[in-house]
């Protein structure tokens, strides 16, 4: 079957009971999936830290959303290959949120003889499908910082095919970091 359409948990209202507790008897959850996010760093960490990187552009959400952890990863590998190529390591590029709420469904069968094997609403906690992060209104979602602010319009078209992987509306916002 896969995965469920990303509407279906998007915009939703949190669900709650999603505790992972250090006694199994009291967890909500008995078993957490991995992260699908390989990495939240890439580029050149250094030159950031020294400031050779100063000008930097954030994706900002609009509107409280839950962003599941496929989107994040998908966003973060075609960003990051795109800044590669345009830049040869001269970036710092951050995936801000951490996947940490949770998702669950409660799998109903379809179809010829599924009447037998699913119990309807009874158990109906579900199990656990993927992760997700929860993102209040203004909250970064990514960000790269580069040397110059030329290289800003390029990485402003690099951002915008991404929008459409996201479950929400977003905004762009460029920084200077002040050297001392």
């Amino acid at each position: 079957m896969g995965l469920r359409k990303a509407y279906a948990y998007s915009k939703k209202k949190v669900t709650p009971y999603t505790r992972i507790s250090k006694k199994r008897q009291k967890a909500y959850i008995k078993a957490v999936p991995p992260s699908k996010i390989v990495k939240f760093r890439m580029g050149s960490r250094i030159g950031f830290e020294d400031g050779k990187l100063p000008h930097t552009l954030k994706l900002v959400t609009i509107e409280n959303v839950q962003i599941r952890q496929n989107a994040l990863e998908a966003c973060r590998q075609f960003v990051n290959k795109k800044l590669d190529n345009a830049f040869n390591g001269q970036y710092y590029f951050r995936v801000i949120p951490y996947t940490h709420h949770v998702q669950r469904e409660n799998k109903m069968l379809t179809g010829a003889g599924a009447d037998r094997m699913q119990t309807g609403m009874q158990l109906s906690f579900g199990k656990t499908v993927g992760k997700a992060a929860i993102m209040k209104k203004g909250a970064p979602i990514l960000s790269i910082s580069v040397t110059n602010p030329k290289a800003i319009s390029t990485v402003r078209q690099i951002l915008k095919p991404i929008r459409a992987k996201l479950p929400c509306k977003t905004a762009m916002v460029y920084e200077v970091q002040k050297t001392e």
